[in-house]
């Protein structure tokens, strides 16, 4: 693995999405737009109900879009044979993730941004721990989108079944992650499951920010989201095929 060559790839992806003015749109635009829908909808029946709520959608909302957007793009790289030739110069497979990850997780810090800034100034989101935190654990959980859009993106070879991986690999994560019900009251295999999920510490951090300022639990979910993106990343360089079916 060669920084240089990362970076190569992280300009080359940069320079597409520039060029697609509907993908970056999709990319910036939907979570600021869907945190204020939600906003809308608990404004005047119940604000505190936002303030509960708000925090985990601002760590769902950006992992989400990331690994729709990620898991497509890349795969339509790799029908399209892109990632066939690229492969074939003196690169690394995880030189190549690297690039797409760092291209990716920069769009993702002005995404989380964004929506982080829409919550608390106009939204007026209430949080006690420093907003700062929130936008880096945001940025985290958009970044492990982005691995684990590239790592299930080698399984499919279509972008039908690339979309299929939704419900399969982020959905049950949104179910289980303490959202709707509280981890602690799930029953026992659930909890479970929840446990071995890295949307739930995601969840668990922004939902730590809402209520306090101590920031060592914050740290360590953080961390154990960090992990599984490293991981998903270290998986996605081992399973991505160097030639396409």
């Amino acid at each position: 693995m060669t920084p240089r060559t990362t970076l190569a790839v992280a300009a080359r992806v940069l320079r597409q999405l520039r060029r697609d003015h509907r993908t970056l749109a999709l990319l910036l635009l939907v979570p600021c737009l869907l945190i204020t829908l939600l906003w809308w909808m608990y404004d005047a029946a119940d604000p505190a109900t936002f303030d509960r709520i708000g925090p985990p959608l601002l760590a769902i909302f950006p992992f989400t879009v990331m690994f729709l957007v990620t898991s497509v793009t890349t795969l339509r790289e790799r029908t399209s044979g892109t990632l066939e030739r690229l492969l074939t110069m003196p690169m690394g497979k995880l030189d190549l993730l690297l690039g797409y990850a760092l291209a990716f997780g920069l769009v993702a810090t002005v995404q989380s941004g964004l929506a982080v800034l829409v919550s608390t100034t106009l939204l007026g989101l209430d949080l006690v721990g420093p907003v700062w935190l929130l936008v880096v654990v945001a940025v985290t959980d958009a970044v492990l989108g982005t691995a684990l859009g590239l790592f299930v993106s080698a399984f499919a070879r279509t972008e039908f079944q690339a979309v299929q991986f939704m419900p399969a690999v982020v959905i049950p994560q949104i179910l289980l992650c303490g959202l709707l019900v509280p981890r602690e009251g799930l029953p026992g295999a659930l909890a479970a499951i929840s446990d071995a999920l890295p949307l739930s510490y995601a969840t668990d951090a922004m939902i730590q920010l809402t209520g306090s300022t101590s920031t060592g639990e914050v740290w360590r979910d953080l961390a154990v989201v960090a992990a599984f993106a490293v991981a998903c990343l270290g998986l996605g360089a081992a399973t991505l095929p160097r030639r396409t079916p």
